[in-house]
């Protein structure tokens, strides 16, 4: 009975290691292990696209200084009652060589509100008074075309320096019954910045990025930009991956030294404009080699 018993053991074990084979052989046949000294996963690319929705509060300020009136600083979020949204976003990179890599951003922002003022505002030279209804809106097209060089390059860690022009393109306009203004801000801004990846493991990274630039004060302007990104990718394969990012940005420009609130035609008046805004994005990204 016992050695009937042992047989039936071997017998069982054997018919085990069997079935554990023949799983095991087309599984290990359709895996392909990373080759060594191969990037991460998400590092395979040549050319890199992504579609983003952000999402930005709308607590941005503006004032404008014209007809000898000066401007009051309109918190478009607490004057004006525009409330935060979400906004599309595309960026490209570019890398022909492993070190190198050419970015490009477009965001366009829109926000638009009608609401009753509780305090008196003045902006591009018009009073807007109490109790009547104002129909704001603002357009802030923001875009960016810049060089990175990563000094330190392996294959899952990479710094890297950033050099970057952003345009902006602003108007900002208020219109009630009564009067009507309206002001733009047009100009290249540019930045320097550095970044940095590191991959827990191969197909899962985070990222720091921080660029800005301060303006010099000047008889007619001065002002600063700071962007900070901070973000996790998840690459589901080498041509698809999934963001979400928090994002700080903080910005004024164009603002005048109170001795040129009081403007002549030879020196026209200047915008001003600031924003201290946090945001949250979540990005698709797809690349092609």
């Amino acid at each position: 009975m016992t050695t009937k018993n042992n047989c039936l053991r071997v017998y069982l074990a054997a018919s085990a290691a069997l079935a554990v084979l023949l799983v095991a052989t087309p599984a290990r046949a359709q895996y392909k292990p990373q080759s060594i000294g191969a990037p991460a996963t998400g590092e395979q690319f040549n050319i890199e696209v992504s579609a983003a929705y952000w999402y930005p509060t709308a607590d941005i300020t503006v004032a404008s200084t014209s007809l000898n009136l000066l401007g009051t600083d309109v918190n478009l979020k607490n004057d004006l009652g525009l409330g935060d949204d979400r906004f599309p976003m595309i960026k490209i990179v570019l890398k022909p060589r492993r070190k190198h890599k050419i970015r490009l951003q477009y965001i366009p922002i829109s926000y638009s509100e009608t609401a009753t003022p509780t305090r008196v505002l003045t902006f591009a030279g018009q009073t807007f008074r109490v109790g009547v209804p104002v129909d704001s809106s603002l357009d802030w097209k923001a875009m960016e075309i810049g060089y990175e060089y990563d000094f330190v390059s392996t294959n899952y860690v990479f710094v890297g320096g950033i050099l970057e022009a952003k345009y902006t393109d602003v108007s900002a306009n208020l219109k009630s019954v009564l009067v009507n203004g309206s002001e733009s801000i047009k100009a290249p801004i540019p930045a320097i910045g550095v970044i940095a990846r590191a991959y827990i493991v191969p197909n899962v990274s985070l990222t720091g990025e921080l660029t800005g630039i301060k303006l010099p004060n000047t008889h007619s302007y001065s002002g600063h930009y700071a962007d900070v990104d901070v973000y996790a990718t998840l690459n589901l394969t080498k041509n698809i991956g999934a963001q979400a990012c928090r994002n700080r940005t903080a910005a004024s420009s164009c603002r005048l030294p109170s001795a040129c609130r009081s403007c002549s035609p030879a020196r026209p008046p200047r915008p001003h404009l600031s924003r201290d805004t946090a945001r949250t994005r979540h990005r698709l990204r797809i690349r092609t080699r």
